[in-house]
């Protein structure tokens, strides 16, 4: 469930500016939350200096 947190988090403020009538505040968000994810997925990794 803790792994689920975040993602509950952000659907949650979606829905909630969704349900203010700032859709374009909550696809800012999702957008956001889309390239943070793409991000996280694909940057390189830092290699230890030491480890080579």
């Amino acid at each position: 469930m803790k792994g689920f947190l975040p993602w509950l988090t952000v659907l949650a403020v979606v829905l909630l500016l969704s349900a203010l009538r700032m859709r374009a505040l909550a696809t800012i968000v999702s957008v956001g939350w889309l390239v943070w994810c793409i991000w996280t997925w694909f940057r390189p990794t830092r290699r230890d200096p030491r480890s080579g």
